[in-house]
């Protein structure tokens, strides 16, 4: 290249330069680039909408420049200083770079556009493959997607609701009772040589028929002789009547139905004779409630776990409250609300709303014998549980931006302290667990849904009625399911992860 050559091409560089600046300061001082999209928004089924993007050619035109720009100050190409390389070099030889960073802008750029301009209030990302999407060598570009949205309703007034409150003393009875309860976590079982009682142990075989044909088994299986016995999609009433007095070597069997939202279809609603072959008649052999016992669950004096007792009891019973109101309050809302929510949706969030029960309780001070029996029953509900807690979950969460509530970090050091102390363990402990499993942001839901239920009980008119005390230690329930399939050892809740 001769001297005059070089210095025209060095010329050009210059002026190439300070073009760039030129623009890149007027770009700043103009704001962020508008664009001229033409959306397009139809109703694709309920809580969904699909979304037609039309991206003109002019705004294609300007993210291309934009690109190329910034690889002519940028590329590094031997020969050339950094800054100083022939435009027409850099579409030639980054081609396929500049197309993929114009695709990541545009698409970037009238996303965000789109959200800003037009208010879809969308609860996930939108369904789109964005390596599928090929930008065009002439005339707009176009792209479509569907994405779920929040259902839209208008709330009506929930000043002066009229809520019925369960209310109720904490009797020294109740309070007996759930310290034997609580004992019998660390009670030792021990054979037993007469007929099976009350709250007594049988090892028993167990086995599923339906219409004739076996579904399942298994063998010596540990339960409870309790008024109700669960199973993962199915009860049996009455199993204290049917399993006291039996012995070793007895035969008993009862008959059920399977839950019409077992996870095997077929079974749904159809009888199941269940088999029960007893092998062995256990006992609890209770620990003293002495000084050691107490030493060992962090308690001074038998006084002080009764008042802790109390307290949970208490806390139990504003749950029961919370529980109460929540559902009083969807019933009411439920009347004008005329959405529904998509399937996919509601299967999405079926082990998401167990595990919010779940959690939900060991924040209330429920021993794991009592959320083994609700999970149990969720189990047997788990579709409809679900939907109603979903639609719940709108009404509330939308009742709390009226009010422009919010979660503070007092808030959730205060839960967490009492799930410690429930547990037995350090709050940083179970924060760790509750952050690993992703259950901290359910804990931040449940916070706001507690505040937006606390504005509607503020606001409400109270009838109190009498509280039927939450007899779940009434219930015994057994990680089977009667349709032979695998059920889980573990409830998804926080304090089983590792």
């Amino acid at each position: 290249m001769s001297e005059q050559e070089n210095e025209v091409t060095t010329a050009e560089e210059t002026a190439t330069g300070t073009e760039t600046a030129t623009a890149v300061a007027d770009e700043a001082e103009a704001g962020p680039y508008k664009m001229s999209l033409k959306v397009d928004i139809t109703v694709a089924g309920p809580c969904k909408k699909h979304v037609r993007v039309e991206v003109p050619r002019e705004d294609l035109e300007f993210f291309y420049e934009d690109s190329v720009k910034e690889l002519v100050t940028g590329a590094a190409v031997p020969g050339f200083r950094t800054g100083h390389v022939p435009r027409k070099l850099i579409e030639k030889r980054f081609r396929k770079e500049v197309g993929s960073q114009v695709r990541q802008k545009v698409l970037m750029q009238s996303l965000q556009q789109l959200g800003e301009d037009y208010k879809l209030d969308a609860i996930n990302e939108p369904d789109l493959d964005v390596e599928s999407l090929d930008l065009p060598e002439q005339g707009s570009f176009v792209y479509e997607f569907d994405v779920e949205v929040r259902p839209e309703f208008d709330l009506p007034n929930y000043t002066g609701l009229s809520i019925r409150r369960p209310v109720r003393a904490i009797a020294e009875t109740e309070i007996q009772e759930y310290i034997d309860n609580y004992r019998s976590q660390f009670a030792q079982l021990v054979p037993h040589d007469g007929p099976a009682e009350l709250n007594d142990y049988v090892l028993a075989n167990v086995r599923f028929e339906s219409a004739g044909k076996e579904l399942g088994r298994a063998e010596n299986r540990k339960i409870r002789v309790r008024p109700i016995l669960r199973f993962a999609d199915a009860e049996v009433t009455g199993f204290d009547k049917l399993m006291v007095g039996a012995r070793p070597g007895d035969k008993k069997q009862a008959e059920s139905k399977v839950s019409v939202e077992a996870s095997n279809v077929e079974l749904r609603g159809e009888a199941v004779t269940i088999h029960f072959e007893v092998n062995d008649v256990q006992r609890l052999r209770l620990q003293p409630l002495d000084q050691d016992f107490l030493n060992s669950i962090g308690v001074e004096s038998e006084a002080s776990l009764r008042e802790e007792v109390k307290d949970i009891l208490e806390r139990q019973l504003a749950y029961e409250q919370r529980q109460a109101a929540r559902q009083q309050v969807l019933e009411q809302i439920t009347a004008s609300a005329n959405w529904e929510l998509p399937e996919s949706m509601v299967m999405r969030q079926v082990e998401n709303a167990l595990r919010r029960d779940i959690l939900e309780m060991q924040q209330a001070g429920f021993t794991e014998d009592e959320i083994r029996a609700k999970q149990s029953e969720l189990l047997q509900n788990q579709v409809s549980t679900t939907r109603q807690a979903l639609k719940e979950h709108f009404v509330l969460d939308k009742i709390a931006n009226e009010e422009k509530l919010e979660v503070t970090p007092a808030d959730k050091d205060i839960e967490i302290a009492y799930m410690a102390m429930q547990r037995g363990e350090s709050p940083r402990k179970i924060r760790a667990r509750l952050e690993k499993t992703g259950l901290i942001e359910n804990l931040e839901a449940q916070i706001l849904e507690r505040k937006a239920i606390d504005v509607v009980l503020a606001k409400a008119v109270f009838v109190d009625v009498p509280s039927e005390s939450g007899k779940t230690h009434d219930v015994e329930a057994v990680e089977l399911s009667v349709c032979g399939q695998q059920v889980a050892s573990e409830a998804p809740a926080a304090d089983n992860a590792e």
